[in-house]
């Protein structure tokens, strides 16, 4: 897939419904099953909401970065500055898109995005430790797994709902210099 197509830019108010909707397709329900990162066998439920996202767009500390193809939404990635690092998060990618390498275009982004924006010297990100697939697709971009687990927010259903008892995040990291 050509990178000249794409173009990044920070979201905007104007942009949540339809960050909303990307975002739920790449993990949630039937619609996410047509990619990889679906995360429908193990949860149910919603993946974020409008008040969720809005509070990233007007988050000091972040950036929504939104990836478009002839001015239509394709791609997000939530960067929040942590000091000398950044976290990594509310990645996806459309469904039908996936596994066609705009996900490394897109963290490759956000990595330089992090590095030139904050001079964060280290990326930083959660993923549930059952995605072992997405684990691995992560360590071949340089991360790295830690060991660090963080339980799941159980009874949250902001997060979605489990499908299953044992979930955990793990703590993914990557040196930016």
């Amino acid at each position: 897939m050509p990178t000249s197509e794409l173009t990044f830019r920070t979201a905007l108010d104007t942009d949540v419904p339809g960050l909303v909707e990307l975002i739920e397709s790449a993990y949630r329900g039937d619609t996410s099953r047509a990619g990889w990162t679906t995360e429908a066998d193990l949860l149910e439920g919603q993946r974020t909401d409008p008040e969720g996202v809005r509070a990233v767009v007007h988050h000091e500390a972040s950036r929504l970065l939104i990836a478009e193809r002839d001015g239509v939404l394709i791609a997000c990635c939530q960067l929040e500055h942590r000091g000398d690092h950044a976290y990594f998060g509310m990645f996806a990618v459309r469904p039908e898109l996936q596994g066609g390498g705009l996900g490394k275009v897109i963290i490759a982004e956000a990595e330089r995005t992090a590095r030139e924006t904050w001079g964060a010297r280290e990326m930083r990100m959660t993923v549930i430790r059952q995605r072992d697939e997405l684990i691995a697709w992560y360590e071949r971009r340089g991360y790295r797994r830690t060991g660090e687990l963080t339980p799941f927010p159980y009874g949250d259903e902001r997060f979605g709902i489990p499908q299953r008892p044992d979930l955990a995040f793990e703590l993914l990291l990557k040196p930016l210099d």
